[in-house]
């Protein structure tokens, strides 16, 4: 990232905190790539929290390097710490929804954010993963942290190509 591009992403993450406490979020300026919606205080577009990828990005970003079943070998993945977002849009609830633009559902309990520092990856090997490659957006848990984590409960809640989270 340029020095220039680090500064502004700063300078728009200080905006968009402030605007979070306010209870009223900023609105994309690029293509949607996830909407929060249910049980949230902070939103911007008719009750929901629209994000584009820089807004994702802003939030901040954390890398988990695990095995999974879906790649041979460990892969770095890079995105938002779903506990940091969910604080971000003012989530009260207990469960999560991931709905994937194919319509796939997963549940998932808000404890594990916290528990397991689950993260919506946006990278995959440092690149941006496309729709194709399980993107935009991908729930990854730190699998090698935990036996626990190695099991089907963990992989079905990894949803991929999330487009939505409802907060319940």
């Amino acid at each position: 990232m340029s020095f220039s591009r680090l500064i502004i992403t700063a300078i728009l993450s200080i905006t968009w905190l402030s605007c979070a406490q306010a209870g009223t979020l900023p609105k994309p300026a690029g293509k949607t790539i996830l909407t929060i919606s249910g049980n949230i205080a902070n939103t911007n577009i008719n009750g929901a929290a629209q994000f584009d990828r820089e807004m994702l990005e802003s939030i901040g970003v954390v890398a988990v390097e695990t095995n999974s079943p879906w790649y041979d070998g460990r892969v770095r993945f890079e995105g938002v710490p779903l506990k940091k977002l969910m604080a971000f849009v003012g989530a009260k609830g207990t469960i999560v929804t991931a709905v994937a633009l194919n319509d796939y559902v997963s549940t998932i309990p808000m404890e594990d954010f916290n528990k397991f520092n689950v993260i919506l990856a946006m990278k995959r090997d440092g690149n941006y993963m496309e729709v194709r490659e399980k993107g935009p957006l991908f729930v990854i848990y730190p699998y090698d942290s935990s036996p626990e984590l190695q099991t089907q409960t963990y992989y079905t809640r990894s949803a991929w190509q999330v487009a939505k989270l409802i907060v319940e």
